[in-house]
């Protein structure tokens, strides 16, 4: 019970150091003043206007989801509080302006998180393949692995392709360094990560896990977890030089020392902060880091601070 009183007083410690940066040292950033009420077509947006047609895939600051398709997981009131990260569907995060994504899956192909499961993959591939039909310039970043402690699906990747198809941008360095109007109208990276079976190889049209790289780490302290995504995304050579997509995670994870369990109250400690992150990010000199933003819960005013880091960019003001 001690050790409980003790973690609750250091969550709250943590908490009280995230606010008072932020009232500190605010939370702008170049872009910061940009928003958008139609989150459904940015990237075509951005094609089209002047500069656009420069824009490259290395440019680009990547909104994602953690644990993306978990909004129906588990039993309602029951399980699905300890397990649930996202509240809508894969079609609903795109149309809000999500555009990169984490699934897990195990050996029947049902998306899952930890021992939990949900629906089958061909829900989430459904989703992306009607948001696909209805836009002509949305690029994807699809991240499917087998989870943890599961046994990897059999044939998936060569059901990825075969749904995919025409879509799926193949595994190549070269990539990076090319603009979105060279790549269209192929507009889907899927990252496949098996447990055991063989990573897509170069030139396949499904990319390794190598080409998507983080440094998560299991806590659920929110300045902890913040000071971490700092020191790592410093380590990292700049977008400009590397050749795969680096992803930091906002977002912390319910501990058992920790009466708190339910993703959503402990995810908040640190939801509401992804703009002090970027603005730190940019205080600190190395902003050129930045790559891909992930958070529990998305909300559009996060796929804001994304997109208006990307104009400043695209706009030659970072």
């Amino acid at each position: 019970m001690g050790g409980q009183i003790s973690k609750q007083k250091q969550v709250w410690r943590e908490k009280k150091q995230l606010g008072e940066l932020q009232r500190t040292e605010g939370a702008d950033f170049p872009g910061s003043d940009f928003h958008t009420t139609d989150h459904r077509e940015w990237m075509s947006e951005l094609l089209a206007e002047k500069g656009g047609r420069d824009l490259k895939m290395e440019d680009i600051v990547w909104p994602g989801t953690h644990d993306s398709a978990t909004n129906k997981i588990g039993i309602p009131f029951v399980s699905r509080p300890f397990a649930r990260c996202q509240s809508c569907s894969i079609y609903r995060q795109l149309l809000n302006g999500c555009r990169v994504f984490d699934i897990r899956v195990e050996k029947n192909w049902h998306v899952c998180h930890g021992i939990l499961k949900t629906y089958k993959i061909d829900v989430v591939v459904n989703d992306i393949k009607r948001f696909l039909s209805e836009t002509q310039s949305e690029f994807i970043v699809l991240e499917i692995r087998t989870e943890y402690g599961h046994e990897d699906p059999p044939k998936l990747d060569e059901w990825l392709v075969e749904q995919l198809g025409d879509f799926l941008i193949p595994q190549d360095h070269a990539v990076f360094a090319k603009t979105l109007a060279e790549l269209l109208p192929r507009r889907v990276i899927c990252i496949w990560k098996p447990s055991k079976a063989p990573a897509p190889a170069a030139g396949s049209p499904l990319w390794s896990s190598a080409h998507l790289k983080d440094d998560w780490i299991d806590t659920d302290l929110p300045y902890t977890k913040f000071e971490s995504n700092v020191k790592n995304l410093a380590n990292q050579p700049p977008v400009s030089s590397r050749k795969f997509f680096y992803r930091v995670e906002n977002t912390v994870t319910p501990q058992a020392d920790n009466p708190i369990l339910c993703v959503k109250p402990v995810t908040n400690r640190i939801r509401r902060y992804g703009r002090l992150f970027i603005s730190q990010v940019f205080k600190k000199g190395f902003a050129d880091r930045l790559q891909i933003l992930s958070s529990d819960f998305l909300e559009t005013d996060f796929v804001d601070a994304c997109i208006g880091v990307t104009r400043a960019r695209m706009e030659g003001k970072v």
